[in-house]
């Protein structure tokens, strides 16, 4: 949490009430996998529309993120002199000022963020300027809060700051593991003879109640007739 006396006074800490658009956000989030944070990580949200950056601020806050917003462009640039920040969030289109010239701050002050631009004004243009200035994403509005958290997440684990947390990865294989048996028609002891692994062992590794070597996810999904890759793959993806 950060203090008032430690920030412009349009930089909010992650801690919002937003009534029934915190609960629907607060319902995204119990949705998706239990995810591990090595590190801070800190996020800046720069857009002209409060009610937005207050909207993305709560999907995107949690235990793990420490969620600032900017709403005021004049305060933008003091902003990006202040904290170190591994993600910021920037409206390709802010009042009073040129996106080249914001992008040009952030790489100067931020070297280290990864940049996501939402544009309400896609054009060739601004998609060519944001590929030059090698943005992670471009999204346009208006977006679902539910994809604006899979691109943060995807760029999170890109760099190493976010991964699943090892309950959710066995719960995951487990998960795959037993659709992909169950679509080929096999059950749990044909499972077993195929792979030479124990009916009881299987059983545990598709609930997620035990984590499988890599030998044994490698029989596994011989068994399956998938290659190892393909399974963590669809991990991922999921």
């Amino acid at each position: 949490m950060v203090s008032a006396h430690l920030c412009p006074p349009d930089v909010v800490s992650s801690a919002v009430e937003l009534g029934d658009n915190a609960t629907e956000n607060r319902l995204a989030n119990d949705d998706q996998p239990a995810l591990y944070c090595p590190s801070e990580v800190r996020i800046l949200i720069l857009d002209d529309d409060e009610s937005i950056c207050r909207m993305i601020q709560a999907a995107l806050s949690s235990s793990t993120f420490k969620v600032d917003i900017v709403s005021d462009p004049l305060r933008i640039e003091d902003a990006l002199h202040g904290k170190a920040y591994q993600v910021i969030i920037l409206d390709y289109v802010l009042p009073g000022l040129e996106a080249e010239q914001v992008l040009d701050w952030i790489r100067e002050t931020q070297p280290d963020a990864s940049i996501i631009v939402v544009t309400a004004y896609p054009s060739i243009d601004s998609a060519l300027s944001c590929l030059r200035a090698r943005t992670y994403d471009y999204l346009t509005k208006p977006f679902q809060v539910s994809h604006l958290q899979r691109v943060v997440n995807r760029c999170l684990e890109s760099r190493g700051l976010l991964r699943m947390s090892e309950e959710a990865l066995r719960e995951s294989l487990g998960t795959i593991i037993r659709e992909r048996r169950k679509g080929l028609g096999l059950t749990l002891a044909q499972m077993a003879q195929r792979t030479g692994v124990s009916l009881g062992y299987l059983s545990q590794i598709e609930l997620g109640k035990n984590s499988a070597s890599i030998e044994t996810l490698y029989r596994i999904t011989l068994g399956l007739g998938m290659k190892l890759a393909e399974l963590f793959q669809a991990v991922q993806n999921s």
